[in-house]
C-alpha cells in the first residue's frame, strides 16, 4: 500500500525531457512506482489535474547552515521551502559554523559572531563537523542540508587571523581537519578568496588543500579571489588551475562583474549609473550584443577550461544586488587581529583616514596582496551610494535597514565612510548591507545577466542568509518563483523542462547528492505540485517578504510539509545529507 499517490499529474521529472503524464506513488522517503495506480491502494491520494509534479529545488549555494544551531531554525529557514527549496548546499564562500577545532578559537569566535550575530560560548556545543551534523539531526531539521568544508575556519584554526601564506605546519593542520569533515560526509570544500582569511591565501595552498577532496571526490567551490571585471578572468582561470590541477572538480559561486575602467573609472561609472536610472532608454537604444558583452566573455572563459578537460561549473543568483558583511569592504589589513583590535581601528582617526585614502585610491591588481588592491572595494568601484544597510543588531539602529549610508551621511553632515565606522562600533562589528550599481534589478543590469540566465549549465542559486533580523534580499523568499515566471512564463527565453532540470537533477548531479533531483522510482521523494501557469513571485527588493504563487504542494522524504500553499506547522522532515552515504 501506498502512503500517499498523486493522481493525474503532469511530470516533469527534473531531466530536461518534456512532460508526460502519469500517477506519483510514495512509500515511506521515496518514490516507489510512477504510471498508472488508479486501481493501487494508498492510505491517501491527491489529485493533481492540471498541476505540474516536478523535483525540489536543490539550492547549492545557500547560508541557511548559519541558522541551523539556533532553536527557531525551521522558522527562520519556512521562506525557503515555502519557493520549492527541498535541500540545500551549506558552508559557501568559505563561512560555515563546523569544524571549529582546538586553536585560535578566539578568532573562530569573532569570525562567527560577526557574521550570524551568535553569541559563540552560549550557541557552539560542538568541534567537529560530525559532531555539528549530529546536533543538528537531534533538533531535527526543515529540509535537507549537504554541507561544505568551510575554508575559513579551516585557515583560522591552522593560522590564526594572520595575513600570510600558509606555511607548511598550517597545511598540515588544515589538511587534516578537511579530511576528518569529509570523512563525516561532507560534499567538498568551500572558500572565499574575496574575503580574509580566504583573501590571505595563495594558489599554492589551495592546489594542496584540493588534493585532499580527490579520494573522496569532493567538489572545490570558490567565492572567486576577484569578481572585478579587469582580473576576474584570472581569478576563473585560478580555480580552473586548482581543480585541474588535483584532478577534482571546480565550481565558481554567483558569478557576477563588478566594473573597474582604469583611469576613467570615475566618469565612466557615471555613465554606468546614468543608464542604469533611465534603464529602460538604455535598453531601446544600445545593441543587446553590447549589454550581453561582459557575461558573454567570462562564459566563454569558462568554456575554453571546459574544452580543455576542466570540470568546470558555475552558479548564478538571479538579481543585480550582492549582499555580505560591511567590514568585506574595507582594506584587508584593518581587519587582521580580534575584533576588538579591528575595532580598536575604526576608534583611531589616523587609522580611519589611512582606511579612507586606501579606498579611494584603491586600483585592483591581481592578485590583491597589496595593501589596497583589494578586488571587494565597493565603494570605490561602485560608488559610496552603492552600499544599503541590510541588518544591524541592536534595536537602536534598526530604523536605518534599508537606507543607503550617503542618505545617512547626508542628514547628519558626516562622510559616509565615517557613518559607516560609527555604526560598526556601535553595533560591535555586526552590520550585513547590500551593494548594487542602481536600484536592484533594472532592466539595464538584468540585461547584463541574461547570458548566464538562459546558459543550459549554469545553476540557479539564493545565496541564502536568514538570521531572523534585518531587510533579507527577496531571492530568500522567491528566487526559483523569480527564475520560472519571468525568464519562462514572462519572457519565453527558457523552456519550463530546462528550467527545473537546472534546478534540480543539474546541482544533484553535480555535486553529487544521491538519488535527488528526479522524479524517478527509487528516488527519494523531494517533490513539488505547482500551477505552472501562476508560478511566480511578487517579492522584489524593496518588499521582499511576500509567499510565492502557484505553488500548492511540497513534499519532503515523503512527507507533506505544505499544502494548499501552507506550510504545515511542527513537520521536520529534512535530514543533514552525508556525501556517498
Amino acid at each position: 500500500m501506498f502512503d500517499l499517490i498523486l493522481e493525474h499529474a503532469h511530470i516533469i521529472d527534473g531531466s530536461g525531457r518534456p512532460a508526460y503524464r502519469a500517477d506519483v506513488g510514495i512509500m515511506g522517503d521515496r518514490i516507489a512506482a510512477i504510471g498508472d495506480l488508479g486501481t493501487a491502494e494508498g492510505r491517501l491520494r491527491q489529485d493533481v489535474e492540471g498541476r505540474v509534479v516536478c523535483p525540489g529545488f536543490i539550492d547549492v549555494h545557500s547560508h541557511a547552515d548559519l541558522s541551523l544551531f539556533s532553536e527557531d531554525s525551521a522558522r527562520l529557514l519556512a521562506p525557503l521551502v515555502e519557493q520549492g527549496i527541498t535541500t540545500f548546499v551549506g558552508g559557501n564562500c568559505g563561512m560555515g559554523l563546523a569544524p571549529i577545532g582546538s586553536s585560535n578559537r578566539e578568532g573562530i569566535k569573532t569570525y562567527l559572531e560577526v557574521f550570524t550575530q551568535m553569541v559563540f560560548e552560549r550557541d557552539v556545543r560542538w568541534e567537529s563537523l560530525a559532531g555539528f551534523m549530529e546536533h543538528v539531526e537531534k533538533a531535527g531539521a526543515l529540509l535537507n542540508a549537504a554541507l561544505l568544508v568551510p575554508h575559513g575556519l579551516l585557515r583560522i584554526a591552522a593560522a590564526g587571523m594572520r595575513d600570510r601564506p600558509a606555511n607548511g605546519n598550517d597545511i598540515d593542520c588544515m589538511q587534516s581537519l578537511l579530511a576528518e569533515s569529509l570523512e563525516a560526509g561532507a560534499f567538498g570544500l568551500s572558500t572565499g578568496l574575496q574575503y580574509a582569511p580566504g583573501s590571505w591565501s595563495d594558489t599554492r595552498e589551495l592546489r594542496q588543500l584540493a588534493g585532499t577532496l580527490k579520494p573522496f571526490d569532493g567538489i572545490f567551490t570558490s567565492h572567486l579571489r576577484s569578481y572585478t571585471s579587469t582580473t576576474l578572468g584570472q581569478a576563473i582561470d585560478e580555480v580552473a588551475e586548482v581543480a585541474s590541477t588535483a584532478g577534482v572538480h571546480g565550481h565558481i559561486s554567483h558569478l557576477f562583474s563588478i566594473p573597474w575602467m582604469g583611469a576613467l573609472h570615475r566618469p565612466g561609472l557615471k555613465v554606468l549609473k546614468w543608464l542604469a536610472a533611465h534603464a529602460e532608454l538604455a535598453v531601446k537604444a544600445l545593441p543587446t550584443p553590447l549589454l550581453h558583452l561582459e557575461m558573454r566573455r567570462l562564459l566563454g572563459r569558462i568554456e575554453r577550461h571546459i574544452s580543455q578537460g576542466t570540470h568546470l561549473t558555475m552558479d548564478l543568483m538571479p538579481t543585480t544586488a550582492g549582499f555580505t558583511h560591511l567590514l568585506a569592504f574595507f582594506p584587508p589589513w584593518a581587519l587582521t587581529g580580534s575584533r576588538e583590535e579591528v575595532l580598536a581601528r575604526l576608534r583611531d582617526p589616523l587609522k580611519r583616514a589611512a582606511m579612507l585614502s586606501d579606498i579611494e585610491q584603491g586600483r585592483p591588481a591581481w592578485p590583491h596582496r597589496g595593501r589596497s588592491d583589494w578586488s571587494l572595494n565597493i565603494m570605490r568601484q561602485l560608488g559610496w551610494d552603492a552600499v544599503t544597510i541590510m541588518a544591524v543588531h541592536t534595536q537602536k539602529n534598526r530604523p536605518l535597514e534599508g537606507r543607503r549610508f550617503t542618505e545617512i551621511a547626508a542628514e547628519r553632515g558626516k562622510h559616509p565612510f565615517d557613518v559607516m565606522c560609527e555604526l560598526l562600533l556601535e553595533e560591535n562589528g555586526q552590520v550585513l548591507v547590500f551593494e548594487s550599481l542602481g536600484e536592484p534589478d533594472d532592466p539595464f543590469t538584468e540585461q547584463y545577466t541574461l547570458p548566464a540566465i538562459t546558459d543550459s549549465g549554469t545553476m540557479i542559486t539564493t545565496d541564502t542568509i536568514l538570521l531572523g533580523m534585518g531587510r533579507p534580499s527577496y531571492l530568500f523568499y522567491g528566487c526559483y518563483p523569480k527564475f520560472i515566471g519571468r525568464y519562462v512564463t514572462e519572457l519565453g527565453l527558457i523552456g519550463l523542462p530546462e528550467a527545473i532540470a537546472r534546478c534540480t537533477s543539474l546541482p544533484a548531479r553535480e555535486f553529487g547528492i544521491a538519488d535527488r533531483g528526479l522524479v524517478l522510482e527509487g528516488a527519494f521523494a523531494d517533490l513539488l505540485v505547482i500551477d505552472a501557469s501562476t508560478f511566480g513571485t511578487k517579492a522584489n527588493f524593496r518588499d521582499p517578504q511576500r509567499r510565492p504563487a502557484g505553488l500548492d504542494t511540497v513534499i519532503i522524504n515523503g512527507d507533506p510539509v505544505v499544502q494548499s500553499g501552507v506550510l504545515l506547522p511542527g513537520v521536520l522532515p529534512g535530514r543533514v545529507l552525508r556525501k556517498n552515504a
